[in-house]
């Protein structure tokens, strides 16, 4: 029996799946977050690793009965000088020869259109898009949060804070977002939030992220100011898609097939909807589809790939329906 396995490294948590080759689901696993310039180098290792024992352990796989695995990571390939350290992280527990480590944007990609051409984007602390055609990949976005990651939970968040304190300034009308972040960090005084925000200590990364519902609700209680976030959002999304097609070097008159994956997605009636709304407004063809598997499939999808093993009909089916017997359809 063939295994392969996928890790899905994220900025709040890594999923760990292991399938055999005709997508049988083995073995699953949670661990915390794999953004390593926050949480540190030596913790991302220490998370992969026990990740990867535990879930070897649970199918009483040895590394060495391992096929092949594949495990994508946050902001892999954006630093030259930590590349080949990262590449080694699982050195410890995965014979080299039997492993890579890519960026976890691939995931996403091989999950939610099951390794057909086409772009995925991505919604979830950070925001990326990637895509392949014929034998182009290609990615756009994803530049981290301080200048990037448009449309994603950490700029929505930014966004949303940024409008409370012009309602607090008197430079926008106070709405239901104004009352909420007050409620959510029990301020005494707006300006305590600048306290909240910045600390001692300051929020993390992912906590920033962890705001963006918060926006959600105010638009579903009627506020029009945290809607335009949600619509600017969708029109940045967008580009980030129409500069991966453009670099793919896609026939103009063919319809592009694009799905979606990230936690902004699962907020109903928002972005989504916007997004394709904002696909269609322009000259370029796509066809909008849902994800066919979430991320960690994918990654066990790509380490089967990687391994010689086509992602065929039959094994992606096959995915499909392990994952759903098991309940592991959607890794929420």
């Amino acid at each position: 029996m063939r295994t392969f396995l996928g890790v899905d490294g994220g900025g709040t948590k890594t999923d760990f799946l292991l399938i055999d080759e005709t997508g049988r689901v083995l073995a699953s696993h949670r661990g915390q977050s794999a953004y390593h310039l926050e949480t540190g180098f030596d913790a991302l290792q220490a998370m992969l690793v026990a990740g990867i024992q535990a879930t070897l352990q649970q199918a009483t796989i040895a590394a060495s009965q391992l096929e092949f695995a594949f495990i994508g990571l946050p902001a892999h390939g954006e630093d030259s000088a930590l590349l080949p350290r990262l590449d080694r992280i699982a050195a410890d527990v995965l014979p080299a020869e039997r492993h890579r480590c890519g960026n976890d944007m691939v995931c996403g990609w091989a999950g939610a259109l099951a390794g057909r051409n086409g772009i995925n984007i991505v919604a979830g602390t950070g925001s990326i898009a990637y895509g392949e055609f014929e034998t182009r990949s290609a990615r756009a976005g994803g530049w981290g949060e301080l200048f990037s990651d448009e449309g994603s939970a950490y700029w929505i968040a930014r966004e949303a804070l940024t409008l409370f304190s012009r309602m607090s300034d008197g430079r926008a009308a106070k709405a239901a977002l104004y009352h909420l972040i007050r409620e959510r960090f029990h301020l005494h005084a707006d300006l305590d939030l600048c306290a909240a925000v910045y600390g001692p200590p300051p929020l993390a990364r992912s906590e920033v992220a962890a705001l963006a519902p918060l926006a959600a609700r105010a638009v579903r209680e009627g506020d029009a100011g945290a809607r335009r976030l949600f619509e600017q959002a969708a029109q940045d999304l967008a580009a980030i898609v129409h500069a991966v097609r453009d670099q793919l070097d896609v026939p103009p008159r063919l319809s592009l097939p694009v799905s979606y994956s990230g936690g902004m997605f699962r907020l109903e009636g928002l972005l989504k909807p916007m997004l394709e709304t904002a696909l269609v407004a322009g000259d370029r063809r796509y066809e909008f589809v849902a994800p066919r598997l979430p991320p960690a499939a994918g990654a066990a999808l790509y380490a089967a790939k990687l391994a010689g093993i086509a992602p065929t009909p039959e094994l992606v089916a096959g995915l499909a329906r392990s994952l759903d017997g098991i309940g592991l359809t959607e890794f929420k």
